[in-house]
């Protein structure tokens, strides 16, 4: 059976044919569509495999390995920076090892399309030694979850399979079975206590997992996935991973001169890479995201390497068929090249979003105050650094404004002013304001409410209509806790709000509440939809 998928489509397809039970996320671009395909999927419907967005990436490595220690398969999914949110239960599940196969697919961003940075997640890989997969294709990539479950069950570890924004957001026509294969039944058969990583069974453990990485190399290079591809030409041999492998091919559509070694699975296959280093003069690395392959490669100095770190290939950015052409010395027609009759535009808060009250709110209030620092947080509302608002004065990670904010405010500075969404507070704020209310904080904490997670979709936020209860709980004076609604009508009375928390020297929080326009759209034409039904 054929389908016409999107990479994260046939990762998802892929995943529920090797029979998961359940996948755990938190909504990150380019991943996001892998958990959405699952969740709209009759089939899982009916199998009731689980797919409810977590708070964050790091309860949904740890919700995916409670599954599989009971012995089903589980698959864990986000973007690059979410993995440094999950990194302790990630690296750590490299030691307890699994029962039931886990994948952790990560999407990395190169180019930045919609991130912080260009990270690599296969460097965590390395760092936590468990393998590592790299599909270059949409249909390798579907076929490679399979493996990736039967592999992680075999060896008893998680395995990371990671993929870039052009395969998650590019189409192809899949092969799919027809027979997928059944869940697994929970079962007990996995040694629990190798779950304690109390130090006693981390000494233990870690000596297991460190000697078992001469088998991991062995099986990479002993698998159908790592090829060697024999050329007649030696004066050069080339590495090629992921997508890069693709844009390979478009450079010599009638075959290769040169040898290739095609990597997909790490760790590196180290026989493989030193007979193409020993036949050919010299050595180019093609891959997406840092320079990992050929870091590996070149040791100190080794000219015989080519590749992004001695400049024949760019170090940032996404590789594209054109550059590839070029590190070859072959004409390139610019056919991705940006075209400069389309004037560029900027992104910006839609017309009709509740953000745009609440920095206009602030920016009033704000001329009082010129000395005024407000430190932002990820989402929509980040658009409030540029014009015409350039509210916001810093942005570093999830969750981080109000942490920001305390320790300007322990600085000396007044007034500091957080700025954060409700899905990012329930992702990784909380634990910022509880340290603020413990100290009363001379700061103010603004949770710019849209009902959704906006950025990524408008998936359910995990905090939707609790955000008051939260903050409370946590120990807010609620003399200080107030709701608002942000429309133009409303200003006079936001103004003063936000005004006289500021002017209270402690920990204050400012609920502006307003649905996204987007997602208020679509569920105005829902609603519509079904009184005409009725």
């Amino acid at each position: 059976m054929k389908k016409f998928l999107l990479g994260d489509e046939a990762i998802a397809q892929g995943a529920l044919d090797a029979g998961l039970s359940g996948v755990y996320a938190y909504p990150g671009t380019p991943s996001t569509e892998i958990t959405e395909y699952i969740q709209l999927s009759k089939d899982a419907q009916k199998r009731g495999v689980h797919s409810r967005w977590s708070t964050n990436e790091k309860t949904a490595m740890e919700q995916a390995l409670g599954m599989s220690y009971m012995g089903k398969r589980a698959m864990v999914c986000m973007k690059h920076v979410g993995l440094n949110v999950c990194a302790d239960p990630f690296v750590n599940s490299g030691m307890t090892g699994v029962n039931g196969g886990v994948v952790v697919l990560v999407a990395d961003d190169p180019s930045m399309h919609s991130s912080q940075d260009e990270q690599d997640s296969r460097f965590y890989a390395k760092f936590a030694m468990i393998p590592c997969f790299e599909p270059s294709s949409q249909q390798q990539a579907y076929d490679m979850m399979a493996q990736a479950f039967d592999y992680s069950e075999s060896v008893h570890l998680p395995v990371l399979m990671r993929v870039t924004t052009r395969m998650a957001h590019s189409r192809a026509v899949v092969n799919v079975t027809e027979t997928p294969r059944s869940e697994n039944e929970i079962n007990y058969n996995a040694e629990a206590k190798d779950w304690v990583l109390l130090p006693v069974v981390a000494r233990r453990k870690n000596d297991i997992v460190t000697a078992q990485q001469k088998d991991l190399i062995r099986d990479s290079e002993t698998c159908d996935d790592n090829i060697y591809i024999d050329g007649k030409d030696h004066s050069m041999g080339i590495v090629a991973s992921g997508i890069a492998f693709n844009y390979l091919g478009e450079c010599f559509p009638e075959g290769c001169p040169f040898p290739v070694l095609k990597i997909t699975r790490y760790p590196l296959p180290s026989a493989l890479l030193k007979r193409l280093q020993n036949e050919n003069e010299k050595v180019m690395v093609l891959e997406e995201g840092q320079p990992f392959i050929e870091d590996i490669l070149r040791g100190i100095g080794n000219e015989k390497i080519l590749g992004k770190m001695d400049g024949t290939l760019p170090r940032t950015g996404e590789l594209t068929p054109d550059i590839v052409k070029k590190a070859f010395g072959q004409p390139s027609e610019e056919y991705y090249s940006k075209c400069d009759d389309v004037v560029g535009r900027p992104p910006a808060l839609c017309q009709g979003c509740g953000h745009r009250d609440v920095y206009a709110a602030l920016n009033k209030v704000l001329e009082d105050y010129p000395q005024a620092r407000v430190f932002g947080d990820i989402g929509c509302y980040t658009l409030g650094y540029l014009p015409p608002f350039k509210a916001i004065h810093s942005c570093v990670d999830m969750g981080a404004s109000i942490g920001m904010a305390k320790g300007a405010a322990d600085a000396g500075q007044w007034p500091a002013v957080a700025v954060i969404g409700d899905s990012t507070f329930t992702h990784s704020g909380m634990t910022g304001l509880l340290d603020a209310i413990n100290e009363n904080a001379d700061i103010t904490v603004i949770i710019s409410d849209n009902l959704a997670t906006a950025m990524t979709g408008g998936q359910d936020s995990a905090g939707l209509n609790k955000y008051e209860a939260i903050v409370r709980g946590l120990g807010l004076c609620p003399e200080h806790l107030k709701v608002v609604v942000p429309l133009p009508k409303n200003m006079p009375e936001i103004t003063r709000i936000i005004k006289e928390e500021i002017d209270y020297h402690g920990t204050s929080v400012i609920i502006p509440r307003r649905e996204c326009i987007q997602t208020l759209q679509r569920h105005l034409k829902e609603q519509k939809k079904k009184e005409e039904e009725k």
